[in-house]
């Protein structure tokens, strides 16, 4: 695997870290859009290999279906997750410090812009099919 993948993996799974620590969201709301747009996974291959990250027994038979059809990157997978959990601590000992308010406002900037991404994204996979 080349470094600058490693790399682009290894701030994916901090950034994800991070704000799961700093406002308690899960890590797929960094790892699907950063796999997708920096690293050119599918939708499903994305969500499969953040399914894998966040594995828990409440997800695990998720991930074998995602497995099965050829949807987790399991090398993508774990450095994402060593990752993760160190941002996960810095993320939680950023929060604690600002006020609560501060991380609702960053938060919602935050999600708008993913939602923006997405929804542009989503328009214009399907006006490029439909052509």
């Amino acid at each position: 695997m080349a470094t600058q993948t490693i790399l682009i993996l290894s701030i994916i799974g901090f950034c994800a870290g991070m704000l799961s620590g700093f406002v308690g969201v899960g890590g797929g709301v960094i790892i699907v859009p950063g796999l997708v747009f920096f690293l050119g996974l599918s939708q499903h291959q994305a969500q499969g290999t953040s399914l894998f990250v966040l594995m828990m027994p409440v997800v695990s038979l998720a991930v074998i279906n995602y497995w099965k059809a050829g949807n987790v990157n399991w090398k993508f997978g774990l450095i994402i997750a060593l990752t993760f959990i160190l941002g996960g601590f810095f993320g939680s000992k950023l929060s604690l410090k600002i006020s609560p308010g501060i991380v609702k406002l960053v938060f919602g900037i935050f999600m708008a812009y993913v939602s923006f991404k997405l929804i542009v994204s989503g328009y214009t996979s399907i006006s490029s099919n439909e052509s």
